[in-house]
Order: structure tokens, then C-alpha cells, then sequence
């Protein structure tokens, strides 16, 4: 090995702004979900931190300008660090979500079992583009939501339904709130 290599250069240096970048960018956009679902108490901290680390990385990568490693490691983390802040975002499963079934199918087997299952079901009767249909709103958090996914594809063939996020609701019926 050659003994003139820099290795805090070219490997700790890119090395720790990566790492540092990732949290950072983590961090980042957890704020930006947890302040899309209305959670704004926890979104100043975030931020506390997430600048903190922006502006040491920031310091290293300017007395680094010479190295590309640097800036490699910089969008390398950038990268990376969304990445993981959305599978954390998808694992926490916060908040709430409308499910908004439309069919021109039998609902009556699928409302029973949805809630035998506690979760609220409010139906409408409408007109669809070959005649009425039940329009069904299921609101569930989201941890909940694929398997009130599951229990529509078992009971409704070729179901068309709609998720949207929901960011505020008050009441309602919810499968993990009822007894």
C-alpha cells in the first residue's frame, strides 16, 4: 500500500458526510410528512437537528471543494436518506385513510363483514356510466388499510376503489379504537 494515500480525505471524510447526509435528509423528509399529517409539534425538532447536521456537512464539503469523493458522498447521501425517510414514513403508517368504493355488485355480504371487523362503512346510492352503484367510504388507519383491501378483493370481483390520505377527521368508527 501506498503510504502517501490520504485516507481521511478520500474515505473518512466522504464516509462521515454521507452518513451525515443521510440522517440529515432522513430527517428532512420525515418533517416534511409528519407536517403534511398535521403532527407540528415534533416538526421543530426535527428541523433542529436536521440543520445542525446540514451545516456541518456543509462546512466540511466548503474546506473540501478540491475533492469529489466529497461531493459523491454528498449526493449519495442525499439519495440514500429519502430513501429511508420514506420506508420509515411506510412503516410508521401514521394517519388515516378514505377508502372509496364504487361497484354495481351485492355490498350487502361485504358491509356485514367490514363491520364484524369494526370497521365504519357509510353507503351511498348513485348513478354510475351503466347504471346505479353503491359508493362505499371506509376511513381506517392506515396500518389498517390492506386489510380492508384484502376483505373487498374476497368479497367484490374486479373492484374499483379509490385511497386518499386523510389529514384531520374527528370521530368515526376506527378497528383498532373499538372494543
Amino acid at each position: 500500500m501506498d503510504a502517501s494515500f490520504d485516507y481521511y480525505n478520500w474515505i473518512l471524510l466522504p464516509l462521515l458526510i454521507f452518513i451525515s447526509r443521510l440522517f440529515d435528509v432522513t430527517l428532512n423528509t420525515l418533517r416534511h410528512i409528519f407536517t403534511s399529517k398535521g403532527y407540528t409539534k415534533i416538526v421543530p425538532i426535527l428541523g433542529f437537528f436536521e440543520v445542525l447536521l446540514w451545516l456541518i456537512i456543509v462546512a466540511q464539503v466548503m474546506k473540501n471543494l478540491n475533492n469529489v469523493a466529497c461531493y459523491l458522498a454528498w449526493a449519495c447521501g442525499f439519495a440514500t436518506g429519502t430513501y429511508i425517510g420514506l420506508k420509515i414514513e411506510e412503516k410508521l403508517a401514521l394517519g388515516n385513510q378514505i377508502i372509496r368504493l364504487i361497484t354495481n355488485q351485492s355490498t350487502s355480504g361485504l358491509i356485514d363483514l367490514l363491520r364484524e371487523k369494526n370497521h365504519g362503512v357509510t353507503i351511498l346510492s348513485g348513478e354510475g356510466a351503466k347504471g346505479p352503484v353503491k359508493i362505499l367510504y371506509i376511513i381506517a388507519e392506515r396500518k389498517n388499510v390492506k386489510d380492508v383491501i384484502h376483505i373487498i378483493d374476497k368479497n367484490i370481483e374486479d373492484a374499483f376503489y379509490t385511497i386518499e390520505d386523510i389529514r384531520n377527521s374527528h370521530h368515526g368508527i376506527f378497528a383498532s379504537k373499538r372494543a
